[in-house]
């Protein structure tokens, strides 16, 4: 394995067993008949004499058998049709949304592009002749202008693989949403092996396709570049660049659609209008649903890819100034490629273990059942990343260490890999301590509502604070041992190692939106009360993981961003980053404003979206006559086009922001300036984040916890439409934007700052610094 032939072969074959795996698990979820469960007459209505129901045996704690609560036999044939209808509605939305928001992507990508062609190429003048290479001495590189083509290029295929794995990520969702609320008459194992299948789809595709496309890449990088190994992961750089600017706005606007309708939703209909959750009744309910595949799935799709692309291009680019990199030792240098496949194939008997050889039979074994996921796939990958390890590296070699050189074994790396993993587990478990009702952090929350709004909400911004301080010691540790072990690579490592199990993470992560979407369904269908239960269940554990998921990737994002960082100083020619130093500071000070800048232009964003919504939705409740009701229907489609238009308007300034800070501190300010811009942000931006995601979480799961009921202690503090619970509501709707639009939003802020950063380097440290010279 230790050939180049050996990589590439495993590289490409493991990408297509992941592909295979995931139209395995697509052709299981389409087992689940939707339109057949409820086959039109010919006057149009809907019947049939099938029962509606297929009690299985596997839901041992439950009566799975049709009770007085269910529905009955004609009533549940009417309610599948209606699943099949509000499926339509959802599926509809969110494509028109998505495609309206990919014309303007559409636009971006191609001058951003052209920015990028002219930025570089002008760092010589758009000189076709070959240049002596910056860290390979005695050899001739390709022509910068070369580099500036070949970046440009690599920009647009990062873009479109990850408006992509959005796209098919969205399609998945939708597709799935209906068959999970229908499989969950047969009991909560059914459903949730539907739900998780559909999150593994996505998983599967979006981790297959990115290491796919980048190999393919550089291989067809390769066939210019020969042996200028150096100016070829240079140009590769642009591949992640690609990838994050569309994660930033998929995020963005998602999470502004999503937020709008959700605040606009649970405040008229829950607070003013004592109605449940997903009442069909509520105007705002279709675009709420909506919003969850275009913000949560879409969005969160775009995000880990852009994460997992850079931090593969990081060390990737490292690698190739390295000793290996000079020798041209392929294996080794495509060790952050072999670590991605592995990762695959772990990812793919995690998935085995949760829905063929340990089925989920109970309400009760959905949480172990998705926390199994995260340790398995943890020692499994460290088990293959030792196998990886010494396979694919020599025993020594040396890396750029600042223009320096270091020694490094190949064990070295490995512990890199593991520090990164256990980090991303650590981190994961932290998240579930303080946003899951099964601990007492969000037990104390919930108490906190019998006061009031006020208290909930002073209990839920100290829990977030609180949550800080285990993932930032996890994360100093990793970068402490990488950068010990294997200096900047060691970090890029570790953030590899991190995301080395991104297809689980990701099933995890997309199962929470697709259950939610299915509690949904089920309570606008009219489905019984038991449905409805066991949809709950699946979505209660589904918020949990949607944490955990957001502080994987924000751990993750804190380890890229510094690899990039590094990766830029070396770039632009950074022996020292001097704090002492007033440009360094300056910068320092500007840098660790950013994120606060950004999160109160998208929380304003959520907060002007959702006021015209709240008055939407009160305007149809008082106008249509008969709608409180039940007598009428509500105008769905006037909310989504609220949120539409809301989020193409609203993602454009803090877009704009993300991209023009680095652009403007690297050409009037210096390399060393935006150098101490990007450290600030990142150290602001990481705490920030987790804080954000962690409050968000722990507010949505104590109105949960309270509206469930399911212990004394719950019950004590209900029930629905109590004062106390009236005051859960009120923090789960402040804590959405922090969760669902600003926290994750900042992921993509720190890494895409650095990534482009890295990307303009020559320009900046050849024609940078106008004001500070």
């Amino acid at each position: 394995m230790g050939s180049a032939a050996a990589a590439d072969v495993l590289i490409p074959a493991c990408a297509a067993v992941g592909v295979a795996f995931a139209l395995w698990q697509w052709l299981l979820v389409a087992r689940v008949k939707v339109s057949a469960y409820a086959p039109p007459h010919a006057n149009g209505r809907h019947g049939g004499s099938a029962s509606v129901f297929r009690p299985n045996a596997d839901d041992d704690d439950e009566d799975v058998a049709m009770g007085d609560d269910e529905e009955g036999e004609a009533d549940g044939v009417v309610a599948v049709a209606r699943c099949a209808e509000i499926q339509s509605a959802i599926s509809v939305g969110a494509n028109s949304f998505l495609f309206t928001q990919y014309k303007y992507l559409a636009a971006f990508t191609a001058i951003f592009a052209v920015v990028i062609f002219l930025f570089l190429g002008c760092v010589h003048r758009f000189s076709t002749e070959s240049r002596p290479c910056q860290y390979t001495m005695g050899r001739t590189c390709k022509p910068a202008l070369a580099n500036a083509a070949f970046s440009a290029a690599a920009f647009l295929l990062g873009a479109v693989t990850s408006v992509v794995s959005g796209y098919l990520g969205m399609r998945i969702a939708t597709f799935a949403n209906a068959r999970t609320t229908l499989e969950a008459r047969r009991g909560v194992g059914a459903a949730f092996a539907t739900a998780f299948r559909s999150g593994a789809v996505m998983g599967f595709l979006l981790a297959s396709l990115g290491l796919l496309v980048l190999y393919v890449t550089i291989k067809l990088f390769g066939v210019y570049y020969g042996d200028d190994w150096e100016g070829l992961y240079e140009s590769v750089t642009g591949y992640g660049l690609g990838g994050s600017s569309m994660a930033l706005f998929g995020r963005v606007g998602g999470g502004i659609y999503t937020k709008a309708a959700d605040v606009g939703a649970d405040l008229v209909g829950k607070v003013e209008r004592n109605i449940p959750e997903d009442d069909p009744r509520n105007p705002a309910v279709i675009a709420d649903n909506v919003g969850d595949n275009v913000g949560d799935i879409a969005g969160m799709g775009s995000d880990l890819f852009g994460s997992y692309a850079e931090s593969t291009c990081a060390a990737l680019f490292v690698a190739s100034i390295s000793s290996f990199g000079a020798d041209h030792d392929f294996a080794a240098v495509a060790y952050p490629l072999l670590i991605s496949s592995a990762g695959l194939l772990v990812c793919l008997l995690t998935t085995l273990l949760a829905t063929d050889l340990f089925k989920v039979k109970t309400v009760r074994g959905v949480a172990p059942a998705l926390k199994l996921q995260l340790v398995v796939s943890t020692v499994l990958m460290t088990v293959a990343a030792l196998v990886v390890t010494f396979a694919a590296l020599p025993a020594k070699f040396t890396m750029f260490d600042f223009g320096e050189e270091k020694q490094v074994k190949n064990w070295h790396l490995f512990f890199c890999v593991a520090i990164g993993l256990w980090a991303g587990l650590a981190i994961g478990f932290t998240t579930e301590y303080f946003t899951s009702n099964a601990y007492s952090p969000v037990r104390d929350v919930a108490d906190s509502c019998r006061t009031g709004a006020a208290t909930n909400v002073i209990f839920g911004l100290a829990l977030g604070y609180k949550s800080v301080i285990v993932p930032v010691f996890a994360i100093a540790v990793s970068i402490y041992v990488g950068f010990t072990l294997a200096s900047i690579y060691g970090i890029a490592i570790a953030a590899l190692g991190m995301l080395s199990t991104v297809a689980t993470g990701l099933a995890i992560d997309a199962y929470g939106p697709i259950s939610d979407n299915a509690g949904g369904i089920a309570e606008m269908a009219g489905m019984s009360r038991r449905i409805r239960q066991r949809t709950d269940a699946l979505d209660a554990a589904g918020n949990t993981t949607a944490a955990i998921g957001k502080g994987f990737a924000i751990g993750s994002v804190a380890l890229v961003s510094l690899a990039l960082f590094g990766a830029f100083v070396s770039r632009a020619g950074i022996t020292v980053v001097n704090v002492l130093s007033p440009k360094v500071f300056v910068g320092l000070l500007v840098g660790a404003m950013l994120p606060y800048w950004f999160s109160a232009m998208t929380m304003k964003s959520v907060g002007s979206a959702a006021l015209k919504m709240v008055e939407e939705v009160r305007r149809q409740f008082a106008a249509i006559p008969g709608l409180a009701e039940g007598r009428a229907s509500p105008d769905y489609a006037r909310c989504v086009r609220i949120s539409t238009d809301a989020s193409l308007r609203e993602m454009m300034p803090p877009g704009a922001l993300v991209l023009l800070a680095p652009l403007v501190a690297g050409t009037f300010f210096g390399v060393r300036t935006l150098a101490g811009l990007l450290a600030g942000a990142l150290v602001s931006g990481v705490q920030i984040a987790i804080s954000a995601s962690n409050s968000g979480g722990a507010w949505d799961n104590a109105k949960k916890y309270i509206e469930a009921g399911a212990s004394d202690h719950a019950k004590s503090r209900g029930p629905k439409e109590s004062d106390a619970h009236k005051a859960a509501v009120i923090g789960d709707t402040i804590g959405d934007p922090l969760k669902d639009t600003s926290g994750p939003s900042l992921n993509i802020l720190i890494k895409l700052m650095a990534v482009e950063s890295l990307v303009f380097a020559p320009f900046f440290a050849a024609h940078g610094g106008l004001i500070f010279n």
